[in-house]
């Protein structure tokens, strides 16, 4: 069974917080230490999913967990994020750079190994948007002169 947000028990005391963003996603983080379970709640469906579950496809679950791998704290804390927009590849980074904002609130000494790793600075990179007369943002129709 799926533990809720409310049997966490966030405090002060006990959970970290941080935002994360990526394309079109936003990811809400809580590091907690009292538990070892990882759960995300997406916000498109209302539903609580173990996050091994959600993201479906391991290299996304490793890269989640590459801050916590990076900083030698896997398995300390527990994770709870909700997630809203984009797909599971931008909400996966997105849950990414939410934990390494919530590790600096742990232990600001933990900065320069971050920033070093490229996870302090946000991925900006957004879709294009389509242009008129065109077929996407860039491909346009095929011409000919006859």
């Amino acid at each position: 069974m799926i533990t809720k947000l409310k049997d966490f028990r966030i405090g002060f005391d006990n959970a970290y917080y941080g935002t994360g963003r990526r394309k079109e996603s936003i990811a809400r983080v809580w590091l907690l230490r009292n538990t070892d379970k990882m759960i995300v709640k997406a916000k498109d469906s209302g539903k609580e999913f173990l996050l091994k579950d959600y993201v479906q496809r391991s290299s996304l679950f490793n890269k989640i967990l590459y801050p916590l791998k990076l900083t030698g704290l896997e398995g300390k804390f527990g994770i709870y994020a909700t997630v809203e927009g984009g797909g599971i590849s931008g909400q996966a980074e997105a849950i990414m750079y939410g934990i390494a904002k919530a590790l600096l609130k742990y232990n600001p000494d933990l900065r320069p190994t971050l920033k070093k790793a490229g996870l302090l600075k946000r991925d900006a990179r957004e879709k294009e948007r389509k242009k008129y007369g065109l077929m996407k943002a860039r491909k346009g129709y095929r011409w000919s002169k006859r």
